[in-house]
């Protein structure tokens, strides 16, 4: 049993289908779960954790990142996605997002609820081989991080990871406290280190090369 006001966010399409889910899955887990469209705002109340589960058949990849930075602001919220297709498909999703559980379609019922406690209990629920697969990921990027990224500097790191982020040139500038021009000018030169010609392909060889990028977290004024 989990206490009454951990909470589980369930973000999906409002249906019978996923309100017979969220029925399920408080009754199993006795714990409050909560249906909210993808494109909704969310306005916490005060509770003792939230567990946010993404429903990946409801969401393309921009969505699901501003989940994450929703929830990398506010403390005591983990983050877990539901409904991927396979394991590959977990692995891509990974690449790009921080989550701490990974259910598939073919779950069922009972190893869902089993998985949503174990998360709800602060731990990670991913299978051997998905974190083995992780771990080798991640151990071609710390070696990757101790060779020179083609050549690119500080600041283009910088800027790329902000990049991958979903940030608009202007919310890099205002991050960085430089000019829009400027950044347009690092953005220049990256594309033509990397060889690359437009944005989502310099974001693609990020993730390939730096691993995933941070979640974008509110703009700093320059008083900060």
């Amino acid at each position: 049993m989990v206490p009454e006001k951990r909470l589980i966010l369930l973000v999906t399409e409002s249906n019978p289908q996923s309100q017979l889910f969220s029925d399920y899955l408080h009754q199993q887990l006795e714990c409050p779960v909560t249906i909210l469209a993808p494109g909704a705002s969310w306005k916490p109340r005060e509770t003792n954790g939230v567990l946010v589960l993404l429903d990946a058949d409801h969401m393309d990849e921009a969505t699901m990142q501003s989940w994450q930075s929703r929830a990398a602001e506010r403390p005591n919220t983990s983050l877990a996605a539901f409904n991927l297709r396979d394991e590959d498909h977990a692995v891509e999703t990974l690449s790009c997002m921080h989550l701490q559980g990974i259910f598939y379609r073919n779950d069922s019922l009972p190893l869902i609820c089993k998985g949503l406690g174990t998360l709800l209990e602060g731990q990670l629920w991913m299978s051997r081989s998905l974190m083995a697969r992780m771990l080798e990921f991640y151990r071609r990027h710390q070696i990757n991080a101790y060779r020179p990224a083609c050549g690119l500097t500080q600041r283009e790191l910088e800027i790329i990871g902000l990049l991958g982020s979903g940030a608009s040139n202007m919310e890099i500038a205002d991050r960085l406290f430089v000019s829009e021009h400027t950044v347009k000018s690092h953005l220049y030169n990256i594309f033509k280190k990397i060889d690359v010609h437009n944005r989502l392909q310099a974001v693609n060889w990020a993730r390939q090369n730096l691993g995933a990028p941070p979640p974008m977290t509110e703009r700093r004024s320059n008083g900060a």
